[in-house]
């Protein structure tokens, strides 16, 4: 069958709080995230596991602005201590002397004038890797809740959410055929799905196992 190139087109994930699949695994940091009593709050997860998610949320209930932590500058510190805050993916700075000084100065700034802060990572704190000793200690001493591994039920339903984020309806057995044959975090199931999705343009077929089989044998043909 000859193949054609689809049009890759971005998903739009949705990050409300109505949209977020609540299970053991994300329940107590969802629960934390919440909580109004807590103005710091750092949030670890592995890559895909939700944490952008759980930010825009927090955001939502705290009226805050989100932002990466790579992109603070130290002229900025004023303007965005006016409010609440969450900045995402701390451990990106960790080479950069110049941004975690501003966010050890925004964070103090932040609590003085009665804000909240949330800073999300990687697990553990103590790996990010910061090389500012304020900083690290601040962090460290912060309340922090993390996102776990999924089960099969949350893994399911991420992966459900990631095909409709995509406009996308897959036939009823791919997903229960996907989750016993992928790799078990969030990030595969995204970039999974984003595979089958152009896969299914190119070859102009519907998203099925037969498809699916045929995307996840190249990988196990591929792996050494």
């Amino acid at each position: 069958m000859t193949e054609q190139l689809g049009l890759d087109l971005p998903s739009v994930p949705a990050l409300g709080r109505a949209d977020f699949l609540i299970a053991p695994s994300n329940a107590v940091a969802l629960a934390m995230i919440e909580n109004t009593q807590i103005d710091k709050l750092v949030l670890t997860g592995p890559d895909g596991s939700g944490k952008t998610h759980l930010a825009h949320v927090w955001g939502q209930i705290r009226g805050a602005k989100i932002l990466p932590a790579t992109d603070i500058t130290e002229d900025m510190v004023p303007d965005l201590a006016r409010g609440s805050i969450a900045i995402e993916d701390v451990p990106g700075i960790a080479e950069d002397p110049a941004a975690q000084t501003a966010l050890f100065h925004l964070h103090n700034l932040l609590l003085a004038e009665g804000h909240a802060l949330l800073l999300t990572g990687r697990p553990v704190v103590r790996d990010w890797g910061l090389s500012l000793p304020d900083l690290s200690s601040r962090i460290s001493a912060a309340p922090a809740v993390a996102l776990n591994a999924p089960d099969d039920t949350l893994l399911s339903a991420v992966l459900a959410k990631l095909f409709a984020d995509r406009q996308l309806t897959p036939k009823a057995d791919l997903i229960p055929y996907l989750i016993r044959r992928m790799d078990r975090s969030f990030a595969a199931a995204g970039e999974l799905v984003a595979r089958l999705d152009k896969a299914s343009l190119a070859q102009k077929r519907p998203l099925s196992r037969t498809l699916a089989a045929g995307v996840l044998d190249k990988d196990d043909t591929s792996t050494p």
